[in-house]
């Protein structure tokens, strides 16, 4: 696919060349434009270094403009995207300016837009920011963020321009938006921890932070899916076009797995359920009034296998974490559950847990493939194509007990 990456003049333009090698990543290739101000954070030369293509910023370029190059790039694009978009940036766009090479090609191109705005955030709620998003966005303009947090002036709040990664997968599936590997299916993936309410102040819980599941979440959305993400407690940000469920314990996340799960295509189990919780958490506080006590703890009811176990089961994926005998701990689990796939990754004080990279080994009847350590982003990316392969693969199979969702849903009423 081909994107144009129009880069305005705002701080955040320092992310840019880690935004073009995460398009790249995905099959892109990346035509920059720069304006102006943006050449004063970021040089053309680190573009052009990542891009591989020189980098287009004058209008008034004799020598490109003899053959209408920013009508060439106005066809050329599948997608464009403005990041970052500045307030000036967008109003130029919303009042259908063309004062520089980037607006002008905005206007002669029919390919789709999205900007990703960065502004410090008291900017970012000016009403006149806020009335050009929304011209924009009647427009069919996908708007891409901002976050919130820490800003470079120092201040917090909504502005920050969306991580690369993020952008990237969004702005591909524009780019592309009938081509993605799981397109028309639905997902349904638990992530995080469950926490065990041992009274009304304590609980038992994990050291799972949700991010794989969170990134297999995106990554499942950017190939075309519809997912439903099913999360324990965590700090993570939802992730952008997914249908997100909060849950706590063991038994609501079972209970919303069951309730939804009956017409997705594929059950994705990221999350680390609690295998045990109390019997009977106490009412109120336990009172520390001996030296020493014990809690009984009953075994939690098994989400993963029992979705798998069902009579008309999507494609089924679990993960494993584990601290040793990662490959035989795997194998087992994957034919005791009746698993399609399994994912195993170790997890201890150095690895898995909290860490923004990870590395596994998948496991399927008769195959298995080794990731090595990459950002979880990545990793995600890398997984969900493979699991559309292998889905593909069985779904297509007459012998396979993968049934698609359609099919499932007219044996229901038969």
């Amino acid at each position: 696919m081909n994107i144009v990456l129009g880069i305005s003049g705002g701080i955040a333009a320092y992310k840019t060349p880690d935004l073009v090698r995460r398009l790249k990543e995905r099959g892109a290739e990346v035509q920059i434009v720069m304006t102006a101000s943006a050449e004063e954070f970021v040089t053309e030369t680190a573009l052009q270094a990542v891009s591989g293509r020189p980098v287009r910023s004058n209008l008034w370029d004799k020598e490109a403009e003899a053959s209408m190059s920013h009508i060439e790039l106005a066809r050329w694009a599948d997608a464009v995207l403005i990041a970052p978009a500045t307030a000036e940036i967008m109003a130029r766009l919303a009042g259908g300016s063309a004062p520089d090479l980037l607006t002008t090609m905005c206007l002669a191109t029919e390919a789709p837009i999205a900007v990703a705005p960065a502004m410090n955030h008291i900017m970012w709620s000016n009403p006149a920011v806020q009335a050009n998003r929304r011209t924009l966005e009647d427009r069919g303009v996908m708007i891409i963020g901002p976050d919130s947090g820490s800003q470079a002036c120092g201040e917090t709040g909504a502005g920050r321009m969306t991580e690369p990664n993020e952008i990237a997968a969004m702005v591909t599936a524009l780019a592309q938006p009938s081509g993605g590997r799981l397109e028309g299916r639905t997902v349904v993936i638990t992530a995080g921890p469950t926490r065990e309410p041992i009274d009304p102040v304590r609980y038992i819980t994990n050291r799972s932070s949700g991010k794989m599941g969170y990134a297999m979440a995106s990554a499942a959305a950017a190939e075309g899916a519809r997912v439903i993400l099913i999360s324990g407690p965590v700090t993570l940000r939802e992730p952008r076009g997914v249908e997100v469920h909060r849950v706590e314990t063991a038994a609501e996340m079972y209970e919303t797995t069951h309730g939804l799960v009956r017409d997705a295509d594929l059950f994705i189990a990221a999350a680390a359920v609690a295998d045990y919780r109390p019997t009977t958490p106490a009412e109120q506080k336990i009172k520390k009034t001996t030296d020493s006590t014990s809690i009984d703890l009953v075994r939690s009811e098994d989400i993963l296998a029992s979705v798998a176990g069902l009579d008309d089961a999507p494609f089924t994926v679990g993960f494993a974490a584990e601290t040793n005998k990662l490959r035989e701990y795997a194998l087992s689990k994957l034919e005791k559950k009746r698993l399609n796939m399994i994912i195993a990754n170790r997890v201890g004080s150095d690895c898995g847990f909290d860490y923004d990279e990870n590395a596994v080994e998948v496991f399927w009847p008769g195959g298995e493939q080794a990731f090595p350590t990459a950002a979880k982003t990545e990793l995600a990316r890398q997984l969900v194509s493979l699991i559309a392969d292998r889905y593909d693969s069985l779904r297509d199979d007459g012998r396979s007990s993968v049934i698609p969702l359609e099919d499932r849903k007219k044996k229901r009423t038969q």
